[in-house]
């Protein structure tokens, strides 16, 4: 085993155990809760690396930077989790099998406008998986839907064919209690299923706190630096 794979690995086991314990005190089954390897700056030979290992899905933060690397390495369920410009959606409908980070009615549109495009041109023949980022401190630079909004957006993707409501995602606000955070997209998501009963992904909780997001009910965390470790100053 080369140094690399023997070190992701590694990297991979302590965080399938971290899962697996927080998903014990919580009361879980560790099936209920799916990893996503953040690959971000990182090559596309370590992504072929856990496929190897038995990671089956990838987040990328930026288009640019997926589309190559879904391309070298097949086979895998990709998700966009970063904010997303209008403009990207044609490009990010030919490789993302869910974006995560829906947090517009504008947004949605362009998506479902880019899946119709994509189906005549019989690139792909299925709706789009996608999840609306709900913003947890109403703070317009780092994205996210407000909650008082959600609502809204939640029936204007739900009355199109090209996209497929999946649920929330969300990002703990810099500084504070991850738990209260998660603790009210948790309560965001009881309401959203009384609408839409088949949103029911929670996509919450990364490298450091998803702990605190598997107790409150996350189905999905999104583990870049406890994978792959850390980035560098120069990395987005």
């Amino acid at each position: 085993m080369t140094s690399r794979k023997a070190e992701l690995a590694e990297n991979l086991r302590e965080v399938e155990e971290r899962i697996a314990a927080a998903c014990r005190a919580a009361g879980r089954a560790r099936d209920e809760v799916k990893l996503v390897a953040i690959t971000k700056t990182f090559p596309a030979s370590d992504v072929a690396l856990l496929a190897e290992l038995g990671v089956t899905d990838v987040g990328e933060n930026r288009d640019q930077e997926a589309g190559p690397k879904a391309a070298e390495v097949p086979g895998l369920r990709w998700h966009m989790v970063g904010r997303l410009q209008r403009n990207k959606a044609r490009s990010v409908v030919g490789w993302a099998h869910e974006v995560q980070s829906v947090d517009s009615a504008r947004l949605a549109d362009a998506l479902a406008k880019a899946v119709r495009a994509a189906r005549d041109a019989q690139i792909r023949d299925d709706p789009l998986d996608v999840l609306i980022q709900a913003s947890l401190d109403d703070d317009p630079e780092r994205g996210g839907c407000p909650l008082a909004e959600l609502d809204a957006l939640a029936a204007r993707i739900a009355r199109t064919e090209e996209l497929r409501l999946r649920g929330l995602m969300a990002v703990a606000p810099l500084g504070a209690d991850p738990a209260a955070a998660f603790e009210r997209l948790a309560r965001a998501g009881e309401r959203l299923r009384k609408d839409h009963p088949n949103a029911a992904d929670l996509s919450a909780g990364m490298s450091h706190d998803l702990e605190q997001a598997i107790t409150h009910g996350s189905t999905c965390v999104r583990v870049g630096t406890a994978l792959l470790g850390g980035r560098g100053l120069a990395s987005p």
